[in-house]
């Protein structure tokens, strides 16, 4: 008999009580491990199902909808992009990577509420600014931004993904898109972005932390002297190539909106004391660059809940002409002027709402199912 493969969330049931107990955790932490404990399991309640072809009874018991559960991400997702399809726009979009240099992540782990949002903020200044230069476009743009803090073999790597339409409006109101496959120069972004964080990350030094080996960059004289490597290098700011028209961005985003630091597919071993995980080396080369890693079970659980951020934190925020005070007018703006100057026929490439998937599908037959009953807690006996 095939065993099943190990998720997050066994590892956590296994481990989770002595871990809790041997370390000091965040109230979010200790959240995300019993939310992702409990996900899909008769604690959490559920359904009692019902085919309506082959008359099948089944359960399904209900999902935790943690932020940070690998099980839950998906649907949260689907449904964050059926709120996003309508607010396409039929133009090329660019994909900008705002990456913060070694240095720079030892202090955002300390002060990631700060550090996490001074990466938003110098990185939409930073595409703004050179938007809006007439030496390049000379335009407003609008962008969304999500922000990854890990690497492919979970440790701590904070970057933010920026979504971004290849135009935007020139001081006359009008839409001017960027030259075909070149949205903006990416060393004028990269430098401009390092003058700009480290710049704020000095003003915010009343407000940071600094514990263990970073403890002497309490004196503001310590950070100045600790960053002065960092001004002297290139940070990585790297832009991708367009996406295949509206279509391929949606697919980009459903698959880095609502990821968490590791899904359970590339889980491939779990034996109590150590876990083995696919992982992406992207210094190496070609089919080299995918390789097997094995941690120790307590290394696992802290470099998973490491990237567990602090409440209320948003991942996905919006700037610009897409900030959410304004996205709704400026975008049907946008729409009337694309009309004008393109076409009045709808753009095949943007993918039309569809009808909404049944909740429920059969395993025996792939019919849908029907609920006939919702209990808190697993029943007793077989369902009537």
């Amino acid at each position: 008999m095939v065993q099943p493969r190990p998720e997050v969330a066994d590892i956590f049931r296994d481990q989770g009580p002595a871990w809790r107990r041997n370390h000091a955790l965040s109230l979010d932490q200790l959240k995300a491990m019993s939310a992702i404990e409990q996900c899909r399991s008769a604690a959490l309640g559920g359904h009692v199902l019902r085919c309506t072809e082959c008359a099948d009874v089944q359960i399904a018991y209900n999902s935790c909808r943690n932020r940070h559960c690998p099980k839950c991400q998906g649907s949260a997702a689907r449904r964050w992009l059926e709120d996003r399809q309508s607010e396409l726009l039929p133009v090329a979009y660019y994909h900008v990577v705002f990456t913060l240099p070694a240095a720079i992540a030892h202090i955002a782990y300390q002060n990631r509420t700060l550090v996490y949002d001074l990466l938003f903020k110098a990185a939409s200044q930073t595409l703004h600014t050179i938007a809006a230069d007439p030496r390049h476009l000379g335009v407003r743009i609008g962008m969304t931004a999500v922000l990854h803090t890990w690497g492919s073999a979970l440790t701590h790597h904070p970057h933010l993904h920026c979504i971004v339409p290849g135009g935007g409006l020139d001081p006359h109101g009008r839409w001017k898109p960027c030259k075909t496959g070149f949205f903006l120069p990416v060393r004028v972004l990269s430098r401009l972005f390092r003058r700009l964080f480290l710049e704020q990350l000095i003003a915010l030094h009343s407000q940071l932390e600094f514990h263990g080996s970073l403890a002497s960059l309490a004196n503001e004289n310590e950070l100045r002297a600790y960053l002065e490597p960092a001004r002297n290098t290139e940070w990585v700011v790297y832009a991708k190539r367009p996406f295949r028209g509206p279509a391929a961005v949606l697919e980009y985003l459903s698959r880095y909106t609502h990821r968490v630091a590791i899904s359970n597919h590339r889980i491939i071993g779990y034996d109590h004391h150590t876990v083995t995980f696919r992982w992406k080396d992207y210094r190496a080369k070609g089919n080299k660059r995918f390789k097997t890693m094995q941690l120790s079970t307590d290394e696992f659980i802290r470099r998973f809940l490491i990237h567990t951020p602090p409440r209320g934190f948003h991942r996905i925020r919006h700037f610009g002409l897409f900030a959410n005070h304004q996205r709704k007018h400026n975008l049907q703006l946008i729409r009337q002027l694309l009309e004008e100057n393109i076409t009045n026929a709808p753009d095949p490439q943007i993918p039309k709402p569809q009808d909404k998937p049944p909740t429920f599908i059969c395993r025996t037959c792939g019919t849908p199912l029907i609920i006939i009953e919702i209990f808190d807690h697993p029943p007793r006996g077989p369902p009537a």
